[in-house]
């Protein structure tokens, strides 16, 4: 439990993208410090785990290398399979596409994640804040002691708020739609469609964002909302949104309002995408730290791992002298750059189109099932992008 004086890495976060970075950097050989402030490894939960089996992420981030935790995982961080995602308009109308994923127990996950590092070799230390990041010399306090720890390489996996990236510089542009709230209930006693995920759209439930419901099996299910704060209504917050949607949507709440509350999920979703910066000569970022999602979907359990994955080996690679630091940023944007920006590009096309009911409903109605799942993967095919731009001409 007490750390060395010294490590070659030290990981902050010990989400999918810290774990997945320290497994890849104690496989080579590297000494590896895995530090999280969470008591309990997943818990907290912070997003809902909905994770696509390997054939659509390879659809989603096609020139990407997943890591081989991507691809197998246990049965029992498996809460459901479901096949198919559906969208549901203001109107009422639905429209969905074929898509096989897991409803993750996040709790599991991310304790399968770390064990997989700790296995592999790297130091875990747990229920520890980073108080201070210092260049490579990391000050750190917690339920195992106060210390200070020199790396060589610094990887922040810290999430959205990241300590290591603000310490760099490494921040986004200030955008106050770049940052959406997630904010979740896992119900009991419900009956919700087992194969499906669902998402919702209209503005008087969830104005300029989405909800959703996630079945997990039996009679539980996942529901929540993603909306950003700059576009709350006076008094809301994504509470009083997601608590409307449960008891007055004319159709989820068939299936919600009579549900037991068995846990509270909460977290912020970096939809603006990347820092322009996501490398120093000797420290990383990943994860939300570094905006590794799809901002159309706010996916980014797999984006996260992938750029784990880079940021372990980048930094091993550094160390043995093969490459400077810096080029992590460019093989992580070369594997997934394009589909994260896209999906931005995307995201803010819809941003406007959401606050409309009417425009929601036209463009649901025009896009095809194909067209969706484009869109889901944060592609942008020319005939949805000429709908989406009409359509926004048309609100001008």
């Amino acid at each position: 439990m007490i750390p060395e004086e010294s490590y070659d890495i030290i990981v902050i976060g010990a989400g999918p993208a810290g774990s997945t970075a320290a497994t890849y950097a104690a496989q080579r050989g590297m000494s590896v410090l895995l530090v999280d402030k969470k008591k309990d490894i997943g818990v907290p939960l912070q997003c809902g785990g909905f994770l696509p089996h390997v054939e659509t992420l390879q659809e989603l981030i096609p020139s990407a290398e997943l890591p081989f935790t991507l691809e197998e995982y246990p049965s029992s961080c498996i809460h459901a399979t479901t096949s198919f995602q559906r969208f549901i308009a203001p109107n009422g109308i639905s429209k969905g596409f074929e898509v096989q994923g897991d409803a993750l127990d996040r709790r599991r996950f991310d304790k399968h994640l770390a064990s997989v590092a700790a296995k592999t070799g790297a130091h875990l230390l747990i229920a520890t804040n980073v108080l201070e990041v210092n260049r490579t010399e990391v000050t750190m306090d917690g339920a195992f002691g106060r210390y200070e720890v020199q790396g060589k390489v610094i990887i922040g996996a810290d999430g959205p708020n990241s300590i290591v990236a603000a310490s760099n510089g490494m921040v986004r542009e200030p955008d106050p739609m770049g940052t959406s709230t997630a904010f979740e209930y896992e119900l009991s006693d419900v009956d919700v469609d087992k194969e499906a995920v669902e998402m919702y759209f209209g503005k008087d439930y969830v104005p300029g964002g989405y909800a959703w419901i996630i079945s997990q099996g039996g009679d539980r299910a996942n529901i929540g909302v993603g909306i950003r704060e700059a576009l709350f209504a006076e008094h809301m917050c994504a509470r009083d949104y997601l608590n409307k949607f449960m008891c007055q949507h004319p159709i989820a709440s068939e299936k919600l309002k009579e549900g037991n509350i068995i846990s509270v999920i909460s977290g912020l979703v970096p939809v603006g995408g990347a820092p322009r910066v996501t490398a120093t000569k000797d420290t990383l970022i990943a994860g939300d730290a570094a905006g590794h999602l799809i901002a159309t979907n706010g996916g980014g359990i797999s984006t996260a791992m992938v750029g784990g994955k880079l940021a372990g080996e980048s930094a091993s690679d550094f160390l043995e002298g093969k490459c400077r630091l810096e080029e992590y940023d460019r093989r992580w944007r070369a594997q997934m750059g394009l589909e994260i920006r896209t999906a931005v590009h995307v995201r803010k096309l819809m941003d406007r189109l959401m606050l409309s009911d009417g425009l929601m409903n036209t463009a649901i109605k025009a896009i095809s099932p194909a067209q969706m799942k484009a869109i889901q993967c944060g592609q942008l095919p020319d005939p949805v992008k000429k709908t989406l731009q009409r359509l926004n001409m048309g609100m001008g």
